[in-house]
């Protein structure tokens, strides 16, 4: 590929995630996202055949590096207070870079959920393969909670505020974009201590 065609590819990616952003996968198409990069349809369509095939390579792509990065944290010899603190900053920040994929996949949970896992098949997400090893530091660390539960609560107190945007900044922040961002960004800490905080609990119950 020449740098005149990755321009290009990457002007067409662009604009496709800021229409599936405003519109969805559903409301999305493909001329929008040709006007938006500022190509014609035809030169459009000679990269992505369709508009599923194009959300699919994004998709794939950002969902891959999400997966990545959770996979690399929760491996690595991280305390866990350390894995907590990384994974509620870094997975905002790549949520926030990547707004349109939790919306999706919750839409797509109740619309295709078939559909929806072979895609975090190609994006190669197994959180499965690190359960082991996160079991065994929790209790070595003499927190008595399952992986799948230390995992979901950390994914739902990121995830939530980010796919309930809309809500949020109309109706909690008056429609102050700046303050709603303000919340995001300090709740990138302020997850992490209430998380730890709540984790104290299951080493209390296990010593009484």
């Amino acid at each position: 590929m020449t740098e005149k065609e990755k321009n290009t590819e990457d002007r067409i990616i662009e604009a496709a995630k800021e229409i599936f952003v405003a519109k969805g996968m559903e409301g999305a198409r493909m001329q929008e996202i040709a006007d938006r990069a500022g190509i014609n349809k035809s030169l459009l369509h000679y990269y992505f055949r369709s508009k599923e095939k194009l959300f699919d390579y994004i998709f794939i792509q950002a969902a891959g590096k999400i997966g990545d990065m959770v996979g690399e944290i929760m491996t690595k010899e991280y305390s866990v207070e350390e894995k907590i603190r990384f994974f509620t900053l870094h997975y905002s920040e790549l949520l926030q870079k990547n707004p349109f994929l939790p919306n999706f996949i919750i839409s797509e949970l109740t619309r295709n959920p078939e559909i929806l896992l072979e895609r975090f098949s190609q994006a190669n997400i197994e959180p499965s393969k690190f359960f082991e090893p996160l079991r065994m530091q929790l209790l070595n660390e003499g927190y008595h909670i399952s992986p799948q539960d230390f995992i979901v609560n950390l994914l739902s107190l990121v995830i939530f505020p980010i796919v309930a945007k809309p809500i949020l900044e109309n109706k909690i922040f008056g429609g102050d974009s700046k303050a709603y961002q303000e919340f995001i960004d300090q709740r990138k800490v302020s997850i992490a201590n209430f998380y730890l905080h709540a984790l104290e609990a299951y080493k209390i119950t296990n010593n009484q």
